[in-house]
């Protein structure tokens, strides 16, 4: 008999586990990290009370208040352990309605390290990529544009302990662009991508957009739902902050150890591309004002500025930075004026990789790097006429880079490489910070 019982509650644990694993959409994600908090997303399939178990080693389990999942919020709960310690390592667990759901993989945060004033700044590993097309046969051209998927696990593998997603993260279909319903269809599909639900677990995610997760292909000021697509943007990723410049819009800034990001806004403000105005808005005034202010106040080695689209490049077509003539002439121009070291750019869109490098006078070159795409669809190798860029240094398939930042504090080096979808080595390129400083004068 006490046998029997024993089968029989084994039997309902099981069940009462299954049940609470069916309640889960996607997730967990990691979101920022920072010293005394970090964040952690998590999507349901209907209402449901969800929390976070977390502990470092050799500590009892702690855990973050209870959030109830609803319909208005999309079912989606944002977690903030705070009961934390600088620079540590945390493994967490997932609660469905008090019941534990446990992944088959690592679920991991981790908290910033107090380094200022105290040691060299720690070594770390930045993952970026772009142009991520998850099919949806209903939905999709006849022929489908997104695969690779293993992609995701490849990054994984490489061990980055934060990810940029550069924009284009995922695809608007036509069935999305005018209602709530829609755009939020479409961003429930793609975050639900089983191949992507490691990586979102164990590293922490940044993102800014582009036009594909902003609105329809080449959207710009116009698109009447951007203010929609603003909140469930807000509302899907897990960013430190957002709207930096206070006039709408998703760039934002945030660091990690000594290395500080500002991610653009290409998008909310931007004029129509046909616009024949020469001096029209990218960016806009709002925007590049925030942003030279914010880079004239770092002192970070480096300074990384995120954008959708492409800035160095001298190609002025497609949507390169290079087809805003006076916007893109003035920001070139107020990083001189200012001095502002340290500065290299990361862009997507272009559905290849490559590296562009722009000499000045009396002053250090300024860097694009543009990784694109994860898993969205690439183009033949061809010459589209960027006198830019760097020899060698270009990539045609589906891929993904990962930044190692290392050395001492005034001594930092930024070595790229990229990988193609399952993990193996294109090329690589280093940044020296020492090489992004303007020339000293004599004494």
């Amino acid at each position: 008999m006490k046998k029997n019982f024993s089968i029989l509650l084994c039997t309902l644990c099981v069940f009462v586990t299954f049940a609470q694993q069916n309640l889960l959409q996607s997730g967990p994600m990691v979101g920022y990290s920072d010293f005394r908090e970090a964040l952690i997303w998590v999507q349901t399939t209907e209402p449901a009370d969800v929390k976070i178990g977390y502990f470092a080693k050799n500590e009892t389990e702690k855990f973050t208040e209870t959030v109830q999942t609803s319909k208005a919020g999309d079912f989606i709960a944002k977690l903030t352990p705070n009961e934390v310690e600088y620079g540590t390592i945390y493994t967490y667990k997932l609660y469905i309605n008090e019941v534990y759901v446990p992944r088959d993989y690592k679920l991991e945060f981790q908290t910033q390290a107090l380094w200022q004033f105290r040691t060299d700044p720690p070594n770390f590993k930045i993952a970026l990529g772009s142009c991520s097309f998850i099919n949806e046969k209903k939905d999709d051209r006849p022929k489908p544009y997104g695969d690779k998927y293993q992609i995701f696990e490849s990054i994984l593998k490489k061990d980055p302990d934060l990810m940029l997603w550069v924009g284009d993260n995922m695809y608007l279909r036509t069935p999305d662009f005018m209602t709530n319903t829609g755009i939020r269809h479409r961003y429930r599909h793609t975050r639900a991508t089983k191949e992507m639900q490691a990586l979102l677990g164990s590293v922490h995610n940044y993102a800014t957009w582009d036009d594909h997760d902003f609105g329809p292909n080449d959207a710009d000021r116009s698109y009447v739902n951007k203010k929609i697509t603003e909140k469930v943007f807000n509302d899907y990723w897990g960013n430190l902050n957002t709207n930096a410049s206070g006039n709408g819009g998703v760039a934002q800034h945030f660091a990690w150890n000594d290395v500080e990001f500002f991610m653009l806004d290409d998008r909310y403000h931007r004029a129509p591309n046909r616009d024949p105005n020469p001096d029209k808005a990218y960016l806009g005034t709002q925007q590049l004002d925030w942003l030279i202010d914010a880079l004239t106040k770092s002192r970070a080695p480096f300074k990384v500025i995120i954008n959708g689209g492409q800035v160095i490049s001298d190609v002025a077509k497609f949507e390169n930075y290079e087809t805003y003539p006076t916007e893109k002439a003035a920001l070139l121009k107020r990083l001189h004026d200012a001095k502002i070291e340290g500065v290299f750019f990361i862009s997507g869109d272009r559905h290849h990789t490559e590296i562009s490098k722009l000499e000045r006078t009396d002053a250090y070159p300024l860097i694009d790097i543009t990784c694109s795409p994860l898993t969205a669809g690439t183009h033949s190798a061809r010459d589209e006429g960027n006198t830019l860029q760097v020899k060698d240094k270009t990539f045609y398939k589906r891929n993904f880079g990962i930044m190692e930042v290392t050395g001492k504090r005034r001594e930092r080096v930024l070595v790229l490489t990229i990988y193609d979808a399952d993990g193996n080595k294109a090329f690589d390129y280093e940044i020296k910070a020492n090489d992004l400083r303007y020339p000293r004068k004599k004494r």
